[in-house]
């Protein structure tokens, strides 16, 4: 009995032993095909897009928590690409001149793309909608354009400008009398 224990993982050993096929030959194992690839495999990433997203900061804040401007930084290129997606290889949808103001909406985890809301040329920064505070968090379907940029083609601006319906004053800020 014990030999016949010993033999027996011997001879499934030696069964499987022998020519080796070469890689996408068929040994009559597996019926799937060999993977070809097309001449041109465009990039998931290239095509994709990943809305803009406003009120991430609560129904406290600004639909648009921040303002930036692209940079102007010598030896550094003179426009921001905006790109459909957080990623430098997805497609660039539009291009912004040095100096350019936007609104941030929202970030990557990482920090590294901001998602933004910047009006279009000729239209007035108040028509994008984003300064006031909103209900939920959703994507952006405003009046402007949106897009993700690159967060070290950034510089912050501080406050972003509350919206006033056309004849109302803004707050009268006074200071607190001093008693002494």
């Amino acid at each position: 009995m014990k030999a016949q224990l010993v033999l027996l993982p011997l001879a499934l050993l030696a069964a499987g032993c022998g020519d080796r096929l070469g890689r996408n030959e068929t040994g009559g194992g597996s019926t799937t095909p060999p993977l070809v690839r097309a001449e041109e495999d465009p990039s998931l990433l290239g095509n994709a897009s990943v809305p803009v997203r406003v009120g991430e900061a609560g129904q406290g804040f600004a639909a648009c928590a921040a303002r930036g401007t692209t940079r102007d930084r010598p030896g550094a290129a003179a426009v921001a690409p905006v790109r459909g997606a957080p990623f430098d290889a997805n497609r660039e949808i539009d291009r912004l001149a040095a100096g350019t103001e936007f609104f941030i909406c929202s970030r990557t985890h990482d920090q590294r793309w901001f998602g933004i809301v910047y009006p279009r040329a000729g239209q007035a920064p108040e028509t994008c909608g984003v300064a006031a505070p909103v209900a939920r968090r959703a994507e952006y379907e405003g009046a402007c354009a949106s897009g993700w940029v690159a967060s070290a083609q950034v510089r912050l601006v501080s406050g972003v400008p509350h919206q006033l319906a056309p004849g109302d004053a803004p707050p009268i800020m006074t200071p607190a009398a001093n008693s002494q």
